[in-house]
This record gives C-alpha cells, structure tokens and sequence, in this order.
C-alpha cells in the first residue's frame, strides 16, 4: 500500500461506541466513575474496536533500532556501537524492555531499521523476534544536510506499517513501541520543534546524561539542523526526511497502523512521540488510538505531549527508552479493560444503586 492510501482509510472513533461504553460504566457497581482515568481508557478502546467486549489480551512491542549521523558531533554521552550492542541485548531477553514486557505478558520484536552494523542474532528463538528491514546504515549528519531521502522517509515508515499490520493480523490487540539509537534525542527535539512549534531550547533535552558544555552543543546543533535544512512543518514525510531517523519513521508507521487497523497503540518515550508527531502531521486522527504510556524526564517529551493533546497515563521519571514506560502502562490499560468487562453492574450484583436508592418507597 501507498502511505497516502493508508492515510485515506484512517478514520476518528466514533462517538456511537463510546457513548454505549459509557452507558456500561454508569451501570457498573461503584460510585460514579470512582475509578477515574481507567474508565476514559476503557471506553476509549471500545469505540477504537466498535464493541462492549474491549480486548487487550495479546500484546507486543515493536523495538525500533537505527543509527545517526549526528552522533559524531558529540550529542550523546555514549559511543555509537551501543546501538548494535543494545540490539543483541533486546534479542537475549536482558533488557529493560525485555524484563517489564515479560511482566505484562507482551512479547518483544525487534527492527533493524538501519543501525551501522549487520547484527547476527544467532540461535533460531532469537531469530523469530528480529526483523532486518535496513533502509541504510545510519542516517546522514542532520547538521550539515538531511538525514534521509523522501523516497527512504517513506520507506522507512511503510516498514513500520507493515510489521504493525502483519501483528495485528497474527491476533495482537494492543501495540507497544520503543527505539534504540544512540544520538536519537537530538532528531527528535528537531522533530518536536518543527512539528510542534516549540523552540529549540524547550525541546532539547540530556539524552544519556550529558553535561553542560555537551548540552549547549546539543541545542546548536538542532538549530543548525532545523536553519540547513528547513523542514516543512506542515508536511511530515519532508521533516522525518530533513531532520528525523529511520527508527523514528518506522514508529510512526507503528502509529498509522494502530490507526488503520483499529487498534490501540502505546507510545513510549520521547522519540515514541517524535513518530506520533510525524503520523500526525500525516492524519491528525491517529491520537485518537494512542495512548501515552508516561512522561519521561526528556525537557521536551512533555511539551510534544501537549500539542498530540494526550495525557500520560504515568508519570515516573523514565529516561530509559526502549518502551520501558509504555509497558508498565499496558498493565494499567489492561486493567481499565477488565474493569470494563468483569466488574459486576448494580443489577447483577443486587446493589442498591444511587438512581435506586432515591426512588421514594
């Protein structure tokens, strides 16, 4: 499928679905939506999957992986071969997107979706959650020109697309997504700055933990990003080809898949939502399948969230990536749902209700 194909076919939720839910959740027995946020959630997805009978039950995350060319101007407080080292540590099982999605029953893939070498992820368990879908070795130093073609930002976010699609078609309900590249901080504070329309300065963040003089540099160097290459705000493919990263596009086909296929997806941290900007520069509808799984320490993480207009669902100080925030999340969404469905109603349960109780005997 073409990207503008996808984009034609996403729709808003309809507001049938989630009224009927609404309905369900004032009949449940317990004070007016006394447990807040989590009725919001529940019927949310109702509308998202057009039924009273939500199901989250089969989860998965979708580890993005890419290197950058900005790297090499000193942005990140780590050397570029962690990138291909953390991938062999997502494929063993020893990360923290490994050990929180284990603890939410999600399981865990991850994407080459152009990281500098060729990983061999050896015995054949391994093999079944890798995906090679290298767009090129690295993006181009986003300082000194863009970091990609046109023709490769497409590319980059079909791939997400597709391995999306083909989950949600193999029974996933509910998607995660996370990312991995040493130096991706600094693609997404240009991209959380064009898109958004913050300044630079609000939007770069320390990444790894660098310092002062690493952080000044850092913020010179997204100017000089956004001034060389003067991305189009209004156009999402020309901003993730100026100035984003291969990992960033494939999120946010993630995102417009979850969109095209009426499905939840949880976004994780702050280059979780540089895609979600990107997808929504493409089809502002998409937020209305997102959730934000948390609000990391990243300056700028929650100045993006504001203008997606999508509230955390956790707030814990995260800074790690990988999708480690939107898999503590999924718990919490899971429970929203089995909220929805299990908890008896007044009727069933034979309680007085509030309406109840003021009739006059």
């Amino acid at each position: 499928m073409k990207l503008e194909e996808i984009v034609s076919k996403i729709k808003p939720i309809g507001e049938e679905w989630v009224e009927k839910a609404r309905l369900h959740t004032m009949q449940l027995a317990i004070p007016p939506r006394a447990l807040g946020r989590l009725h919001e959630i529940s019927e949310r997805i109702c509308g998202m999957e057009e039924t009273l009978q939500p199901d989250v039950s089969q989860k998965a995350f979708l580890v993005m992986a890419g290197d950058h060319g900005v790297a090499s101007d000193g942005v990140s407080a780590f050397p570029q071969e962690v990138t291909g080292e953390m991938v062999k540590n997502f494929l063993r099982g020893g990360a923290g997107i490994n050990v929180l999605a284990r603890s939410v029953g999600a399981e865990v893939r991850v994407v080459d979706m152009g990281i500098i070498p060729d990983v061999d992820p050896g015995a054949s368990e391994y093999r079944n959650r890798f995906h090679i879908c290298k767009v090129g070795r690295g993006t181009g130093n986003i300082a000194r020109g863009p970091a990609m073609t046109r023709d490769q930002a497409e590319e980059s976010i079909l791939h997400g697309f597709r391995l999306a699609s083909e989950l949600f078609s193999n029974g996933v309900r509910m998607l995660g997504t996370g990312d991995m590249g040493i130096g991706n901080t600094t693609p997404s504070a240009a991209l959380g700055a064009v898109l958004a329309g913050k300044p630079v300065n609000q939007m770069v963040g320390r990444g790894t933990g660098i310092d002062d003089g690493a952080m000044k540099n850092k913020c010179d160097v997204v100017e000089r990003a956004i001034a060389v290459n003067r991305p189009n705000p209004a156009d999402g493919v020309d901003a993730l080809a100026k100035v984003g990263g291969f990992e960033i596009g494939g999120i946010a086909g993630c995102v417009l898949a979850a969109a095209y296929h009426k499905r939840p997806v949880v976004i994780d941290g702050f280059i979780s939502t540089a895609g979600a900007l990107v997808a929504h520069a493409l089809c502002p509808a998409v937020v209305d399948y997102t959730f934000a799984g948390h609000c990391s320490e990243e300056s700028g993480h929650r100045r993006m969230l504001e203008y997606l207009r999508l509230e955390p669902i956790m707030d814990l100080r995260l800074r790690l990536g990988e999708g480690t925030g939107a898999a503590l999340a999924m718990g919490v969404i899971e429970g929203a749902v089995r909220v929805f469905n299990e908890l008896l109603t007044f009727e069933q349960a034979g309680v007085t209700s509030s309406e109840t109780a003021a009739v006059p005997k």
